[in-house]
């Protein structure tokens, strides 16, 4: 990891982080100036490095201030933006009644020089509204919580995401934010970025296996692909369910659910990093697509309770790791079927090994 390469103020923040291969390099680089935004970067050489003109990228034209050295070596590059975070309460009129929007372009956001952990792989970036007239930040504040991962696991806490050495996991958090209304729900606008001929699309996977994440039995991807060939170039893959509480349990869970994939070409998100690596040409020569991540059960009872709202979500390259059954599972799942089946075939021993018995003592009759 590193913090604002080449750069000495920590008045912005750039979070280069970058892992090595066996013959390429994967590139996440995480700003806050603008909007807060991660670029993807794959590359086939292990000794690409980033490159950043700093006064250019702090200028109001950031376009050719970040690339990849050398720029033949990057073979796919994506991003992805946390654009707004929106409010908003259902009717009697089954309508949804929105509240200013919140958009994370315009927020002040704190320095991550004090959360960044080299050690552990994680830092936070976390800010509030420039101007706050509603008074509802007064004690709360947005926060993204980036992890990156040397080796394939589990995380411990809920949801429990299983992860590769090729990805990194994102949470994002709303503490302390005063609702604006009686059973207010939140959202968040996510937008993507990706070269003409790239795609992405909603995936849905059901499982009745939910030993990592109880009661929850659907994990949901945003996966990228290419209308050349069928592999998934990059992902953003998250668990149905967001939570409310630090310390996660099952009954903290809050219900998480995905809008329809738009076209967001005429809502361009404003992030400084995306258009300092793809130009001005991004929603022109790139295809900007947006989805929204709704949170908030029934009325919203939880966050009105507790507020305190994470969700969690892996991005990476690649197919996404998939989750089998575990032992644990097939044991029950084996037992459930096989006990039936074992008691059918014992009864049927018995009753045909009791007829052969029965007539066995009576003398055949001429």
């Amino acid at each position: 990891m590193q913090y604002n390469p080449g750069w000495n103020s920590s008045s912005v923040n750039v979070l280069h982080v970058r892992a090595v291969g066996p013959a390429d390099t994967l590139h996440y680089i995480w700003s806050s100036i603008g909007a807060p935004a991660v670029l993807l970067v794959a590359t086939e050489s292990r000794n690409s490095s980033l490159g950043i003109n700093w006064s250019r990228l702090l200028s109001d034209s950031p376009a050719g201030a970040v690339w990849i050295d050398p720029p033949s070596s990057v073979v796919y590059a994506t991003a992805l933006v946390f654009a707004k975070v929106f409010e908003y309460r259902d009717t009697k009129a089954a309508e949804k009644l929105f509240y200013p929007t919140y958009d994370l372009s315009n927020f002040s956001w704190d320095s991550i020089n004090h959360t960044l952990n080299p050690t552990a792989l994680t830092a936070e970036f976390r800010g509030v509204p420039a101007a706050d007239p509603s008074g509802s930040f007064s004690n709360g504040s947005v926060a993204f919580r980036v992890t990156a991962y040397e080796a394939g696991g589990r995380d411990g806490p809920l949801p429990s995401l299983l992860h590769t050495a090729n990805s990194s996991k994102v949470e994002f958090v709303l503490a302390g934010v005063a609702p604006r209304g009686n059973g207010s729900r939140f959202a968040l606008e996510v937008a993507t970025v990706e070269e003409l001929g790239v795609a992405q699309k909603l995936r849905s996977a059901r499982s009745i296996d939910d030993e990592y994440t109880p009661t929850i039995f659907e994990m949901l991807s945003l996966g990228a692909e290419s209308h050349n060939a069928s592999s998934t170039l990059s992902f953003l893959q998250w668990k149905a369910t967001a939570y409310g509480s630090r310390t996660p349990r099952r009954e903290d869970s809050i219900q998480c659910w995905a809008e329809s994939l738009q076209e967001a070409n005429w809502t361009l998100p404003a992030s400084s990093i995306v258009r300092a690596y793809f130009g001005e040409g991004v929603g022109t020569t790139y295809t900007v697509s947006a989805i929204n991540i709704s949170f908030g059960g029934e009325e919203g009872g939880l966050y009105q309770e507790k507020r305190y709202l994470s969700w969690s979500a892996l991005l990476g390259f690649g197919q996404p790791p998939m989750d089998t059954f575990s032992p644990l599972v097939i044991s029950i799942t084996a037992v459930a079927l096989g006990t039936p089946i074992l008691m059918l075939l014992v009864g049927t021993c018995v009753v045909l090994f009791a007829q052969r018995k029965r007539y066995s003592e009576y003398e055949p009759i001429n």
